[in-house]
């Protein structure tokens, strides 16, 4: 048996028209929905990348690995991907997120083949981002001499262009934009589902984590999939240096970035057009009715919804806060062979995918349910790192709504989940009916008892494993890499 794990990257379940979204963003998911099971009230255990994958790879809550900073690093042999590579899996990473591939944050290690950001005018050509990785920043003559060697003209012709385009990227990014290519741009979803397929064919049993970004900002949908958005959204997108604080500092007004939504519903249905083509081409293979396919995201993204917790604050992207936005996201489970489509209701969590794993090795079908744990469902929000309050603090004078952790349990099932939040001296507690609906039962200024005793004793309840590491944060990367997470707001 195969294993399968597809992270849509910053895909909220509120713009997904499997639950309901009016524009329809996820076709190809609907479908897939027909023979699988849908988790209607999963959450995300955190509400950014690293947080979250790391959950998502251990079946720890965030409070029990603790690695939340660039700084941190997850101790060896402690993921799922570790387990399925020491019982004989071929093991590979197929992704744009940095955290996966490039920084030492332990993720990356579990995976024999990593295939990671390419944005140079050709993935296929040699990449200067890797060749760095080997031979170490500012190596240009051998750089060069490898790129002669490459072979006929073609080939030299391409390295060259991609060593052109990382070198003007990093001095002059603004230029990147008339270089061929997707030099400058995000690296789409078709990339890496290509490089996924290609690798698979080659394996008779591998175990894979897809992670495909197109919902991450920049919006950059294709012209086939963006019907909501447009040119002058482009330029609009364009034209903002950081899309998380200028908003959250009083620099832009709100409808900006509201506007911004048209963009995101088209990145959408391009992943899950992706999606769809990486599915079929299983399929065509055979092989997916031996693949335990696993499809979620790590967590949302907020288009300016006040926050029901932090007075006076909305949310502009994702990272900090624990609103239902970022929180609430979609997770469809096919095991091999399964026909017949599935809904639980119950509320859910991502960090039940190790278990669902190993039942499915196991033996287990789809009636098994390993996402719904038996207690309550968490999630942790940290405060901002020492990195990212520095870029905060160029737009914001008052951070303090986006600092202080805040603590997250989740209860219930259907259109009666009931969300419990401590923030600060706040806590408060929030019903959710759906991924369009949430509101506050607690009434502003109160402080509710109750929500803060049920925080408390879900927590307890979380025990630190001891697996977090000191690692070398970011600062070992070369520029292009690090400059390629400071373009998606991680430092």
């Amino acid at each position: 048996m195969n294993v399968l794990l597809v992270v849509l990257d910053t895909v909220r379940a509120r713009n997904t028209s499997l639950h309901g979204h009016a524009n329809e963003t996820t076709p190809f998911l609907a479908s897939l929905a027909d023979r699988a099971t849908v988790y209607e009230q999963a959450r995300a255990p955190a509400a950014r990348s690293l947080d979250s994958h790391v959950s998502i790879f251990t079946g720890l809550a965030v409070e029990g690995h603790g690695v939340t900073r660039a700084e941190d690093r997850l101790a060896a042999g402690t993921t799922v991907f570790d387990e399925l590579r020491e019982s004989g899996y071929a093991t590979g990473v197929f992704t744009e997120n940095s955290w996966l591939t490039d920084v030492d944050a332990g993720l990356r290690d579990p995976f024999e083949t990593r295939v990671g950001p390419q944005n140079v005018p050709y993935p296929d050509a040699m990449d200067p981002t890797a060749f760095v990785v080997e031979a170490g920043q500012g190596q240009y003559a051998e750089f060069l001499r490898a790129a002669l060697a490459e072979g006929g003209p073609d080939e030299v012709w391409r390295a060259l262009a991609n060593g052109v385009a990382v070198k003007v990227g990093s001095d002059y990014p603004r230029l990147l934009r008339y270089l061929p290519g997707e030099a400058g741009h995000s690296t789409p979803a078709s990339v890496y589902v290509d490089r996924f397929l290609e690798w698979s064919a080659g394996h008779e049993e591998w175990a894979a984590c897809v992670n495909l970004m197109d919902g991450h900002h920049p919006y950059e949908p294709a012209a086939e999939h963006d019907r909501w958005g447009g040119e002058r959204l482009r330029a609009l997108q364009d034209d903002i240096e950081d899309v998380k604080w200028e908003f959250n500092g009083g620099h832009r007004p709100w409808w900006q970035r509201r506007a911004l939504e048209g963009l995101y519903d088209g990145a959408i249905r391009q992943v899950d057009a992706e999606l769809g083509r990486l599915v079929a081409g299983l399929e065509r293979r055979g092989e997916l009715e031996d693949t335990f396919l696993v499809v979620c995201s790590d967590h949302g993204e907020g288009f300016g919804e006040p926050s029901r917790v932090r007075p006076g604050a909305r949310v502009a992207s994702h990272s900090v806060g624990v609103h239902e936005v970022l929180l609430h996201v979609p997770l469809v489970v096919r095991y091999p062979g399964q026909e017949e489509g599935r809904r639980v209701e119950e509320v859910a969590s991502l960090v039940g995918f190790p278990e669902a794993v190993r039942g499915a090795l196991d033996g287990d079908g789809p009636d098994a349910r390993p996402f719904v744990p038996d207690g309550p469902v968490v999630a942790t929000a940290h405060g901002l790192d020492e990195a990212v309050r520095e870029r905060a603090a160029r737009y914001c004078e008052d951070l303090a709504p986006y600092t202080a952790t805040s603590r997250v349990v989740y209860e219930g099932a259907g259109t009666d989940v009931r969300k419990y939040v401590t923030w600060r001296d706040e806590s408060v507690e929030i019903a959710v009916r759906d991924a369009e609906t949430s509101f506050r039962v607690t009434p502003r200024g109160e402080r509710d008892e109750g929500a803060a005793g049920r925080v408390s004793d879900a927590f307890e309840g979380v025990e630190d494993r001891g697996v977090r590491e000191g690692g070398r944060g970011v600062e070992d990367l070369d520029e292009d890499a690090y400059q390629h997470l400071e373009d998606l707001g991680y430092v």
